[in-house]
C-alpha cells in the first residue's frame, strides 16, 4: 500500500532530508495519497502512502512508539489483526483504528525480532531501535512486498525500489555481470541479487539487523516438508482447504475503496472471484469488478466462454481488454522503467494493460490468482513416486486420467514426468558436456556470448537444474523454495504500483500454503485429476465448467504470433547492428539463426530467445543514459514530500 526508504550513515553524519526527499520522489506512483519523512542525527526514515485499507487512512508514517526510542515505516498489510490485538492487550477503538505499523510496532515492543513470526500478512518495514542503535528490518513470507537495500563503508540505504537507491550520489550505477548471464540463461532462482553490483534484494521470510555497521540476516520462517495432514475423508480434507481459502480472500477484501480482480476464466482468477462474490454479497453496496483479457483472433489463448460462465452468476462490473492486437514490446520502456531492471515475464504486457484498465476506473486493490498451481500443486510428482513403489496399477490409472482428462499421450507423460525424473542429473549433465551445450529451465539454449561466458566465468553445467524430486510432497516443496516466485511477485508489485495498484494474491497466504504442503498425495491428483482438494472444495461456488477443466489457455500462442507480426522489423534492426551493447552478453549468431528458424511455423518457441535480447537491450540502453527513469504519472516537486516532526503514535497508544 506505500513505498518506505531509509538511510543510516555509520559516521554519525547527520541525513539530509532533500536526500529523503528525492528518494520518495522517485517512488511518488507507489503512494500518491500522503508523504512524509523523519530523521535524527545520522538516521533517516521515509514513507508514501496509498490509501488502500480503512486503517490505511488514520496512519501517518514515519511514527514513532509513545517514548521516542522507536521509529518506524511500513509497507504493509496485516491480515491477523483480531490476533494481534488480543494478543497485544490492545482495545481497537471503532472513533480511530489501530492501524497496521501501530500493530508491528508494538509487536516489535514485545517480540523484538522475533516480532515477524507473529504476523500475517504482506509487509515490508523497518524499525530505528533507538536504545540499540540497531535498525531492525523484515520482509513477508513470500515476497509480496519488495525491499532492496544497499551497504557500505558510508551507511546503510533502503527502499522498495532501486530507483529510490540510484537517486542517491552513495549508491553506485555498477552493472552485475553475473545477473546478466543468470538473464539469458532463465536462471533466476537467486532470491538475493539484482542487475546492479551490490544493491540486493531482501530475501523472502528474512529479516535484517544493522548494528554497529554490520549486516545479520536471519530466515524466521520456513515451510516444513515433513508435516502431514490426516483427516478421515476427502469432504474433511476439502472442507478445510474451503474454510482457509474463504478466509484468505476475506481478510484481502479489506479496502479503502472498490475492489477489482483479474479474471482469466482459469481455475485460480475464477475461485478467487467467485469466492469474492460470495463474501461480499454479505454486505449489500460493495461492488467488484473484474478485469480480462481477451484474444478473439487468437481462439488457442482466448479463454472468453470460462470468462462468461463466471459472470453469468452476477454481481461483477466487468471490463474486457483486447489483447490479441498488443505487442510483448509496447510500452516496453515504461515497463522497464518501473521495475528498474530487466525482467524475465514475457506476458508482462498483458498485465500492464489490466492494470491500465484497474487504474482507469479508480481501482487501488486488485486480486490476482497468480500461481495458484504451484500452492495447491498439481500433484504429477506421485507418478515416479508410484513407478519407485512398484504401484503399477496405480500408475497406470493416473497417466491413463492424465491422458484423458488433459488431452496429452500417455507416451509423453510416462517419458517426462515418470522416467526424466528417475534418472540422475549426472548422466544429464554427462549427456549435456558431450553435445557441448545445456537447455536452460524452459527448454532453450541460453544465448551467452562465448567470451562474455569465459570472461565471467559462467560454467553451464554449474547452473543446471538439481535432481528433479521423485515424490508429489517433494516436487511441491521444491516449487514453492525455488526462488521463481519472490522473483514473479516482485515483477507483478513493480509494475501495478506503477498504476498506484496494491495486488493481492490469497493463493500465497501462509496458511494456505502450508496446509497444501502438508496434504496427502491423493488430494493433490486422483484418477487424473490435479489440484483435487482445491476442485472438491470450491463445489457450489465454482461453475462446473470451470471446476472440472482439464486444461487451460495457451497464452504462448498470442505472445509469439504478436512478437513476430509487431516486432519484426525490430528485430531485424537489432540483428543488422553488431555495434548495440546487447551483443557484449548475447550470441549474436545464434540468435541471428534463431530468428530465421522462427520464420518457419515449426520454431515460434524460440522467439523467446528473441524477446529476451530486445528487452536486455532496451534496458542497456536505459542504463547507460546515466539516469533513473521513472513512470509518466511520476511528480518532480520535491516539495511535495512532507518533512514531517517526530510523529507519535503515543495517543492512540494511551488509550490501552
Amino acid at each position: 500500500m506505500s513505498a518506505i526508504a531509509g538511510i543510516c550513515f555509520s559516521d554519525g553524519k547527520p541525513v539530509n532530508p532533500n536526500d529523503l526527499s528525492k528518494m520518495l520522489v522517485a517512488m511518488h506512483h507507489r503512494g500518491p495519497n500522503r508523504a512524509g519523512g523523519w530523521s535524527e542525527g545520522p538516521v533517516g526514515l521515509g514513507h508514501c502512502m496509498l490509501w488502500t485499507t480503512s486503517e490505511s487512512l488514520h496512519e501517518s508514517l514515519p511514527a514513532l512508539n509513545p517514548t521516542g526510542e522507536l521509529a518506524i515505516t511500513a509497507d504493509s498489510r496485516i491480515d491477523n489483526r483480531d490476533e494481534l490485538l488480543a494478543s497485544l492487550d490492545l482495545v481497537s477503538d471503532p472513533h480511530q483504528e489501530t492501524t497496521d505499523s501501530e500493530l508491528i510496532l508494538r509487536a516489535y515492543e514485545r517480540w523484538g525480532e522475533h516480532c515477524p513470526e507473529k504476523l500475517l500478512g504482506d509487509f515490508a518495514f523497518a524499525i530505528w531501535d533507538q536504545r540499540r542503535r540497531a535498525l531492525f528490518c523484515a520482509r513477508d513470507h513470500f515476497g509480496v512486498k519488495p525491499l532492496y537495500y544497499y551497504c557500505s563503508n558510508q551507511g546503510f540505504f533502503f527502499a522498495s525500489e532501486i530507483k529510490a537507491l540510484l537517486s542517491l550520489p552513495q549508491v553506485p550505477r555498477l552493472l552485475n555481470e553475473l545477473r546478466i548471464a543468470q538473464f539469458l540463461a532463465a536462471d533466476l532462482h537467486d532470491t538475493s541479487i539484482t542487475f546492479y553490483q551490490d544493491i540486493l534484494r531482501l530475501s523472502p521470510a528474512h529479516s535484517l539487523t544493522l548494528l554497529c555497521g554490520a549486516v545479520r540476516l536471519h530466515r524466521y520462517w520456513s515451510l516444513d516438508p515433513a508435516r502431514e495432514i490426516r483427516h478421515r475423508s476427502d469432504q474433511e480434507y476439502a472442507e478445510e482447504f474451503r474454510s482457509i481459502f474463504m478466509d484468505a480472500v476475506r481478510v484481502r477484501l479489506s479496502s479503502a475503496s472498490r475492489v477489482g480482480s483479474l479474471l482469466s476464466g482459469g481455475l485460480d482468477s475464477s475461485s478467487i472471484v467467485c469466492a469474492a462474490r460470495q463474501i461480499l454479497a454479505e454486505n449489500p453496496g460493495r461492488e467488484l469488478h473484474s478485469f480480462s483479457a481477451v484474444f478473439r483472433d487468437v481462439p488457442e489463448s482466448d479463454e472468453s466462454p470460462y470468462i462468461h460462465s463466471v459472470l453469468d452468476g452476477g454481481g461483477i462490473e466487468a471490463e474486457f481488454v483486447e489483447s490479441g492486437n498488443i505487442s510483448p514490446l509496447h510500452d516496453l520502456p515504461a515497463m522497464l522503467a518501473c521495475q528498474d531492471q530487466p525482467f524475465y515475464a514475457p506476458n508482462l504486457f498483458l498485465h500492464w494493460a489490466l492494470y491500465r484498465a484497474a487504474n482507469r476506473q479508480n481501482i487501488h486493490v486488485l486480486f490476482d490468482g497468480l500461481d495458484g498451481d504451484l500452492t495447491v500443486s498439481h500433484g504429477i510428482g506421485i507418478l515416479p513416486e508410484l513407478f519407485l513403489k512398484g504401484r503399477w496399477i496405480s500408475l497406470a490409472s493416473e497417466i491413463r486420467g492424465l491422458s484423458r482428462n488433459f488431452q496429452l499421450r500417455a507416451r509423453n507423460i510416462l517419458r517426462g514426468r515418470v522416467l526424466q525424473p528417475l534418472i540422475p542429473r549426472s548422466i544429464w549433465r554427462m549427456r549435456e558436456a558431450i553435445r557441448g551445450s545445456r537447455s536452460n529451465a524452459i527448454g532453450l539454449r541460453p544465448p551467452l556470448n562465448p567470451e562474455f561466458a569465459r570472461r565471467i566465468g559462467w560454467k553451464p553445467l554449474e547452473h543446471t537444474n538439481p535432481q528433479l524430486p521423485r515424490t508429489a510432497r517433494g516436487e511441491h516443496f521444491f516449487g514453492l523454495t525455488r526462488g521463481l516466485i519472490p522473483y514473479v511477485l516482485e515483477v507483478a508489485d513493480h509494475a501495478a504500483k506503477s498504476f498506484s495498484i496494491e495486488p493481492r494474491y490469497p493463493f500465497f497466504d501462509k496458511r494456505l500454503v502450508e496446509y497444501c504442503l502438508a496434504l496427502p498425495a491423493e488430494q493433490r491428483i486422483f484418477r487424473g485429476w490435479t489440484r483435487m482438494v482445491m476442485r472438491r472444495a470450491m463445489t457450489g461456488i465454482l461453475p462446473e465448467t470451470i471446476q472440472w477443466r482439464g486444461g487451460k489457455a495457451d497464452l504462448g500462442a498470442n505472445f509469439f504470433r504478436s512478437l513476430l507480426a509487431c516486432e519484426s522489423k525490430l528485430i531485424e534492426e537489432m540483428l543488422g547492428n553488431a555495434a548495440l551493447p546487447i551483443w557484449q552478453y548475447a550470441d549474436h549468431q545464434a540468435l541471428d539463426r534463431t530468428y530465421q528458424q522462427s520464420l518457419s511455423t515449426e520454431s515460434k518457441r524460440t522467439v523467446l530467445s528473441l524477446w529476451q535480447a530486445a528487452t536486455l537491450q532496451t534496458w542497456l540502453q536505459q542504463a547507460d543514459s546515466r539516469r533513473t527513469l521513472v513512470p509518466r504519472n511520476e511528480v518532480n516537486d520535491i516539495s511535495e514530500v512532507d518533512q514531517m516532526g517526530p510523529r507519535t503514535v503515543a495517543a492512540r497508544a494511551a488509550r490501552t
